[in-house]
């Protein structure tokens, strides 16, 4: 008897693809489905077909050429197995040559003679926040908001805790303390199996200078004149594939692995630091994954010609419109 066979919906769904992309891979050849409607073009695929098609999906999260997949996957398992080795040496080897040119960019840069502002003004920042669990049974989330801080934490696995008491830590002593405040988590875990953990995003305000450190998949968003501008990068696999142009927007978006941090708040992490001056009549706000992973076209909101608590509560209502699947929190400040 033959196996029943699932609509592309269906298997995009347990195969972690979108639908586009599993018709970029028929095209290509490399995930042909087991029927095609010659009437409407409509394709079927079998259940036996989806182990092929997580193994796409996996060698996709690594980076690898759709080509050189195609090779991967109609090879003996020896020989497959081989052919990994083989590109990730490629990829450790072209990573040690761009830290080459990275460390020369930097040097150079460092040595050259920064222009130091001279400027006195204080910014205030008149706050609004929301701060919402959604549909989840814990609340991980976690938010600061002083006159000279504001941070986002997002914690994972069996701490409710965790991101609460990270980002109490970096208030008291920076982001030195955080990461020892977290540390027991990771001790404490088995080696390379942390049963909890937390992302941490902060912005300190210095006069006009805004001081922002960075782990994790939370986002800082500068607005400005209207335009809107992200200042932060997310530290997931799929967002750094996405960069290097091996992963496309709608590949990234329908990826199974899409939430799979590559950074976060643990012992021995270096965050992303910038420095970004600011004026008054800026807005900075602050979101957790839970809000900028399900909420579409977020620059209306963010941008809004209202005040910061009215933004704030429009952003949770348009996370809760979404389905709300996460915790979710934002911090919106308006600076004068």
């Amino acid at each position: 008897m033959s196996e029943a066979l699932m609509t592309i919906g269906d298997f995009a769904r347990e195969a972690g693809l979108s639908a586009k992309a599993l018709r970029v891979y028929d095209e290509l050849g490399l995930l042909v489905p087991a029927e095609v409607d010659a009437w409407s073009g409509y394709r079927r695929y079998a259940p036996s077909q989806l182990e092929r098609a997580r193994t796409v999906a996996m060698l996709r999260l690594l980076g690898m050429p759709l080509a050189r997949i195609r090779d991967v996957v109609d090879a003996s398992d020896a020989a497959a197995a081989r052919e990994v080795e083989a590109y990730w040496s490629q990829v450790e080897a072209d990573t040690v040559s761009r830290r080459d040119i990275v460390t020369t960019l930097v040097r150079q840069w460092k040595n050259e003679e920064s222009t130091m502002s001279t400027a006195t003004q204080t910014l205030r920042a008149e706050v609004g926040t929301g701060h919402r669990q959604g549909r989840r049974e814990r609340q991980q989330d976690a938010f600061l908001a002083t006159p000279g801080l504001l941070a986002v934490a997002d914690g994972f696995g069996d701490r409710d805790d965790l991101a609460a008491a990270a980002l109490r830590a970096y208030a008291r002593g920076g982001f030195a303390a955080a990461v020892a405040e977290v540390a027991p988590a990771f001790h404490e875990a088995l080696p390379g199996q942390p049963s909890a953990g937390t992302t941490l995003t902060a912005v300190t305000l210095d006069g006009t200078l805004g001081r922002l450190t960075h782990v994790g998949d939370a986002r800082v968003w500068l607005v400005r004149d209207g335009e809107v501008r992200c200042l932060t990068h997310d530290h997931t696999m799929v967002a750094a594939l996405l960069d290097a142009g091996q992963l496309t927007e709608e590949e990234a978006r329908a990826h199974d692995h899409r939430s799979l941090l590559n950074r976060a708040l643990t012992p021995g992490v270096v965050p992303d630091e910038v420095e970004v001056e600011l004026r008054s009549g800026d807005r900075l706000v602050l979101t957790t994954d839970g809000v900028h992973a399900h909420v579409d076209h977020l620059e209306p909101l963010l941008s809004a010609e209202t005040g910061p608590q009215a933004v704030a509560d429009a952003l949770a209502a348009a996370v809760a419109a979404a389905g709300e699947p996460d915790n979710h929190t934002v911090v919106v400040a308006d600076l004068g």
